[in-house]
This record gives C-alpha cells, structure tokens and sequence, in this order.
C-alpha cells in the first residue's frame, strides 16, 4: 500500500500543478486577439496541458484515491467524507476548465482577467484545506 500511496501523492502533485497552470494560461490567452497566431499557440498549449498532465493525473488520483479509502476503510470518518466533497469539487473544477478551454477554441471570452484571476485561488484553496482534513483528521 505504500507504493500506491506514494504513486498517489506524485500524481495529485502532477495533478494541482495542472489545476494551477491552466487559469494562469487563461489569463495570458484572454489577453491576445481571436484568431491570432499567439491565440493558436495559446490553444496548443492549453490541450497539451489537458491531455498529458491534467486527464491522466485526474483519472490516477481517483483510482489510487479509492484504493487507499478501501483499504483504510474510510468512508465513515467526517474528515474523509468532507475530503471526497472537496475532491469531487476539484474534478467538477477540472471539467469546468475544460470548458472554458473549449470556449477559448471557439474565440469566446466568457469571462475577464479579473474573473479568471480569482478562479485561480480556487484549487490552492481546496488544496490548503484537504491537506488539513487529511493530516488532522478532525
């Protein structure tokens, strides 16, 4: 079990460095011209962080996630049940950054800097607060 708690702490690393650098490429893609040359490497990059880092890191997190919540038999402490909570937060994150990317191919901008730049806070946010669930254990 060790090697699969290891293996699932390098994943959610993986997995919030994602969560961090995706906003942060919204901001610097919502700031050049639709249809740009810097618009299409912005798209580049942005599915690129989706598909290597963000998708697979997400899809091993929950399998090695739920392979130490059954083995530690979990799933009736409060610490862990609001931890599952802010984790099915953070994946719900992860699909809405999805969208916003699929709104930044279609040459939408939904929202502002501003929006973008408090969205941002969201994942070290969750992140701060897991952390404390689950070395507490309140």
């Amino acid at each position: 079990m060790l090697w699969i708690k290891a293996a699932h702490i390098i994943f959610v690393i993986f997995l919030m460095a994602g969560l961090f650098m995706m906003p942060r490429f919204f901001i610097y893609h919502s700031q050049c011209a639709v249809g740009s040359d810097e618009d299409r490497k912005w798209i580049e990059r942005e599915d690129r962080l989706r598909r290597i880092i963000l998708g697979p890191s997400l899809v091993i997190v929950w399998i090695f996630g739920l392979l130490l919540a059954f083995n530690g038999n979990y799933w009736g402490e409060g610490w862990f049940i609001a931890k599952l909570l802010l984790v099915l937060s953070l994946s719900g994150y992860h699909g809405w950054m999805i969208g916003h990317f699929r709104k930044l191919q279609r040459g939408e901008r939904p929202l502002t800097e501003k929006q973008l730049r408090l969205i941002n806070e969201v994942p070290g946010i969750a992140a701060a607060i897991i952390v404390i669930l689950v070395v507490v254990r309140p």
